[in-house]
């Protein structure tokens, strides 16, 4: 969407405004929000609630210095923005995202959400992983029988 006052650049800002019961919305692009007075910074990011929810300052305190080899970025910038520069940053930065992810999300893998169509074929295709993994700790621990049960469940399912 181009900005409504130059009609050049892209509408990065959308200003809503209720005025006598009316509201009207106006999208300008960031220079054009300056010149009207309309602050483009926000006043807070999601950095900072999400460094104020898990107590980021504990894990990020050994870690302000170490950059990126790729885009230079360092952990104090990620936090600043809630960005990452690159996909290197993944890896420099892991062990301070590890810890922020497990804490926001609960767990370091990402369970999504089931889909109103076809859902149960993913929620079975969720059990059949379950039960499979179930199956090879039965065969470490050597329990045979209980594996053996399990197998024959598996194989019903697939069906």
């Amino acid at each position: 969407m181009l900005c409504q006052v130059c009609n050049k650049n892209e509408a990065t800002v959308h200003y809503t405004e209720l005025s006598n019961n009316k509201v009207s919305e106006i999208h300008l692009c960031e220079k054009c929000a300056l010149e009207k007075g309309i602050s483009v910074k926000p006043d807070f990011l999601l950095a900072d609630l999400l460094a104020g929810l898990v107590g980021l300052e504990k894990t990020t305190t050994l870690k302000k210095e170490e950059k990126c080899s790729n885009c230079g970025l360092t952990y104090s910038d990620f936090k600043a923005t809630g960005r990452l520069g690159c996909a290197e940053c993944y890896q420099t930065f892991k062990s301070s995202l590890t810890a922020l992810l497990k804490k926001i999300q609960g767990s370091l893998t990402h369970a999504g959400k089931t889909p109103l169509i076809g859902g149960k074929e993913v929620d079975g295709a969720k059990i059949l992983k379950k039960l499979r993994a179930k199956l090879q700790k039965l065969v470490e621990k050597e329990e045979f029988e209980e594996a053996a049960r399990l197998r024959d469940e598996i194989r019903k399912l697939e069906k």
